[in-house]
């Protein structure tokens, strides 16, 4: 890969990883307008890992307290708001795990430019409506079991190409009760172990195959994810209770009208 063609799959990895756009559509689109041929698993492998560093080092006051708090609510019987919030995390994650393993195979016939571009529409006026008639009074840590069920099965969804993890996420979290911060907070920590499991997979098939490897520049697309994916956290957090969905719910309209013109 050339150097304009690294910057830019780290900055849109980075950016919609988070972001409730479709990191599908975007990668669907950007390689056929750039005449781009596919960057291949090992770059797929570099930027993931990237966003899940930031995530990670973003959070990183949060996810030890959650473990700590984990560890003691299993071999010391104590409960608090953070250990509950760790249980949730794990156990939000199961239905996309197990569905992941069971119709992966299936999930890559699915990526289709206009069923992506169908996707990134219907799931996105989802997301506009549920911040619209969502209450917006909890917060992560007030999360219960009912609402862990339906945002992880909501999650699983995510295997759809279009759909958006943090986009569909969100929407649940938001129709659960959650406030705009905590329903991205808690849907960005969802994400680490989501992440941490689809690089896994990734860095096992690469090296199951015999695609060779840059180093120079896997490490910079690992770090101009990173720093992407930092940047958009923080200003997505710092600036969501002003703007709301409406915002991205109309980009994701756009972005799917794009992809019909140019794929129909």
């Amino acid at each position: 890969m050339d150097l304009l063609h690294t910057l830019l799959l780290a900055i849109v990895q980075g950016l919609t990883e988070f972001l409730p756009i479709s990191s599908s559509g975007h990668l669907i689109l950007l390689p056929h307008v750039a005449g781009w041929r596919d960057q291949g698993l090992a770059a797929d492998v570099a930027a993931h890992f990237g966003t899940l560093a930031a995530v990670i080092y973003y959070f990183k006051h949060e996810l030890k307290e959650m473990a700590v708090a984990w560890w003691g609510s299993v071999f010391h019987r104590r409960s608090s708001a953070e250990s509950s919030l760790a249980w949730a995390v794990l156990l939000g994650t199961l239905p996309l795990a197990l569905s992941g393993l069971l119709l992966y195979d299936l999930v890559q016939t699915l990526r289709e430019p206009l069923l992506i571009a169908a996707t990134t529409a219907g799931f996105g006026i989802l997301l506009w409506v549920s911040d619209k008639i969502g209450r917006r009074t909890l917060s992560e840590y007030q999360i219960g079991w009912r609402h862990v069920l339906v945002i992880a099965l909501a999650q699983a969804l995510a295997l759809i190409p279009g759909t958006s993890r943090s986009g569909i996420t969100m929407t649940a979290a938001l129709g659960a009760g959650l406030t705009r911060s905590a329903a991205a907070r808690f849907s960005f920590l969802l994400s680490v172990p989501a992440i941490a499991l689809a690089s896994g997979y990734q860095t096992l098939k690469l090296i199951q195959s015999a695609e060779p490897v840059n180093w120079g520049t896997l490490a910079s697309i690992v770090l101009l994810s990173a720093i992407s994916a930092y940047i958009c956290i923080d200003l997505f957090l710092k600036f969501l209770e002003k703007t709301g969905m409406a915002p991205f719910a109309v980009y994701r309209l756009l972005l799917a009208g794009v992809i019909y013109l140019v794929f129909a």
